[in-house]
């Protein structure tokens, strides 16, 4: 019992580096929100921009694939790259690059998947991915919900 305890409470002093990670992450997410979201509603509520989701879902599935990941591969690691000239001193534009890469993968990325979802997930190892994907989400809203409770008892 007592080890359990004590086995518990390592974990937790473990795991708080990674907590303080989620939790400035969230903080950034949750200032860029209001930010960011507008802006792909208001992308997404174009009708170019439905004509083209529709035109998108029309496609074979590997066409819709190579639609995907194409952009995907430019903007992901365009994001590490970004904090790098961040890290170096080019802080400006390290945000340009970052900023430009988020918005490759808010208006082009995510609506390509949106727009294909449906045969993309037809690839077995995709759907594979994602279910993997949808269960580290889930685990960090969970890790989420527990930092800010956290800050929360902290700040009273």
């Amino acid at each position: 019992m007592v080890i359990k305890r004590q086995t518990g409470s390592l974990l937790q002093f473990l795991l708080l580096p990674l907590r303080l990670v989620i939790a400035v992450l969230v903080i950034i997410s949750e200032i860029a929100r209001p930010v960011y979201r507008p802006l792909v509603n208001w992308f997404s509520s174009l009708s170019v921009v439905k004509h083209f989701g529709d035109f998108v879902a029309s496609l074979p599935r590997a066409v819709i694939l190579v639609l995907f990941v194409v952009p995907l591969a430019i903007a992901e690691p365009l994001k590490i790259y970004a904090l790098f000239v961040i890290a170096r001193g080019h802080v400006i534009s390290g945000l340009v690059i970052i900023a430009a890469a988020y918005l490759m993968s808010f208006l082009l990325v995510e609506r390509l998947f949106h727009a294909g979802r449906e045969k993309l997930l037809t690839y077995g190892w995709l759907r594979w991915i994602m279910d993997r994907v949808e269960t580290v989400r889930r685990w960090v809203a969970e890790m989420k919900e527990s930092v800010m409770a956290t800050v929360h008892a902290w700040l009273g």
